[in-house]
């Protein structure tokens, strides 16, 4: 009897234990529910951007209105300049929310200080925004793409605008006017248009001279456009005495895109960003590759009517760089026939130089930048030349010129190109003899077995063209 008393008393015990467990649970769900249907009831809660702290307060801009209001002291150490938060009826702040990640783009002209930069928005509209973040103006340069808030002032983030920006190869060059060959009279022509107004601008405003707006660079391919585009940009900085030079290089079938109004707005953008970074006094130069392929004739039926609108848009950002004066627009094109008269016109691209095929003389000159006296060179050409380094390698260079331009067609095929690829086919010749044993020393015969090859090639890929 006892024992089942005991067993009686356990499992009341036991059931009693699964009330207590189901009437806890149910007084939670019930406390959760009264909360859910309590938050649910509340008024809505307003989005502010807080600005700045003013002793206890706050001030925050919600809606386009700068307002100082308290803040829960919970959140007085969370709050920084920049941070979303959430106003209660009462315009209390009572939590930080998500920030938003869209905005507004603009382009930074200028760093004024740690914090603050100047920006351009909607075309010419300037004005001076506040960088989030510590680190805010370490990352930010000139030509940049922010986020901004027009209502608080603040830029929030760097943007990277890989569409256009993949098209922009932006750098300083180390290509002096001294490592190019065979062009002292085009180097001059350039050097006159576009550093003495930059030099001497007092003395063109006394004789009332505008400077050239830009120029054109047209002749065979391989013959020295790119290089010679780079080295102005160096030779820029050198001469107007800044810290650096940028050299935006813009290559034309790439800036193609087959949406309409694409291609306008990547040449918008170009010629923003040139501005932006010629504000702060530094040399631009906005170098076009392949200008015939993007600027052709208007109406000659060679492409589509894509160069309707592409080329006036040119035409408006080349108009508008005549304020800028350290702007400079260069194209290159192995076509020049083929570009619209109107970018070509005196007042835009009214510098054309020529950059043609070398003659004998300007040949030489390639190969001695190439071809340098601390090349190994063998002991008997030494010897012929009582170890004058120099004037071995001079012998090289005549010999090798001589051996291209005894062909009677080398006038149609040598470039710069061309002799950059003898010289480097005679030394891989010359390794290859050492590794075989041989002796060491770029020889004339390298060099001429290597000019051989390359006119032949020439050649080959001259029939190709003409054959397609």
């Amino acid at each position: 009897m006892v024992a089942d008393a005991q067993d009686i008393i356990g499992r009341l015990e036991r059931q009693n234990a699964d009330l207590q467990r189901l009437l806890t649970t149910a007084r939670d769900q019930m406390g959760e529910m009264r909360q859910q249907l309590a938050d649910a009831s509340q008024p809505p809660q307003t989005f502010a951007t807080f600005v700045a702290w003013a002793g206890r307060h706050a001030d925050v801009v919600a809606n386009g209105r700068r307002m100082r209001v308290a803040v829960l002291p919970t959140l007085e150490a969370r709050l920084n300049p920049g941070d979303e938060v959430l106003l209660n009826p009462m315009s209390v702040v009572v939590d930080v929310a998500v920030p938003e990640r869209s905005g507004q783009a603009a382009i930074v002209r200028e760093v004024i200080d740690d914090d603050r930069v100047l920006v351009v928005s909607r075309g010419e509209d300037e004005r001076v925004v506040v960088l989030i973040g510590g680190d805010a103006a370490a990352r930010v340069h000139e030509g940049d793409t922010v986020i901004i808030d027009p209502r608080t002032g603040f830029a929030s983030e760097k943007v990277e605008r890989t569409g256009v920006e993949a098209l922009l190869l932006e750098e300083v060059p180390d290509i002096d006017y001294a490592r190019i060959g065979g062009l002292a009279p085009q180097i001059e022509r350039i050097r006159d248009a576009i550093e003495l107004p930059l030099t001497h601008p007092e003395l063109y405003r006394e004789h009332d001279l505008r400077p050239p707006r830009g120029l054109l660079l047209y002749g065979p391919p391989g013959c020295g456009k790119t290089l010679i585009a780079k080295a102005v940009a160096h030779s820029l900085a050198d001469a107007v005495g800044a810290d650096r030079s940028y050299f935006l290089s813009v290559k034309g079938p790439e800036l193609l895109n087959k949406y309409v109004g694409e291609t306008e707005r990547y040449i918008r953008t170009i010629f923003e960003r040139a501005r932006a970074k010629a504000h702060g006094g530094a040399p631009v130069v906005v170098f076009f590759d392949e200008m015939d392929a993007l600027f052709r004739a208007r109406g000659s039926g060679v492409s589509s009517d894509m160069e309707t609108t592409i080329v006036p848009q040119l035409l408006t950002e080349l108009d508008g760089v005549e304020s800028l004066g350290n702007v400079i627009v260069i194209g290159a094109s192995n076509r020049e026939d083929m570009i619209d008269p109107a970018i070509l016109r005196p007042g835009r691209l009214d510098v054309k130089i020529e950059i043609s095929r070398p003659g004998p003389e300007a040949t030489a000159d390639i190969f001695g930048k190439y071809l340098t006296p601390d090349l190994p060179l063998t002991a008997a050409d030494l010897a012929a030349h009582d170890g004058d380094r120099a004037a071995t390698v001079r012998a090289l260079i005549a010999g090798a010129v001589a051996r291209i331009f005894s062909h009677a067609d080398a006038s149609q095929h040598v470039s710069g190109a061309v002799v950059r690829n003898v010289v480097d086919r005679a030394k891989t010749r010359a390794i290859k003899g050492v590794v075989a044993g041989g002796e060491r020393g770029v020889t004339l015969a390298h060099l001429v077995d290597a000019a051989d090859q390359e006119l032949d090639e020439a050649r080959a890929v001259a029939a190709r063209s003409l054959g397609g």
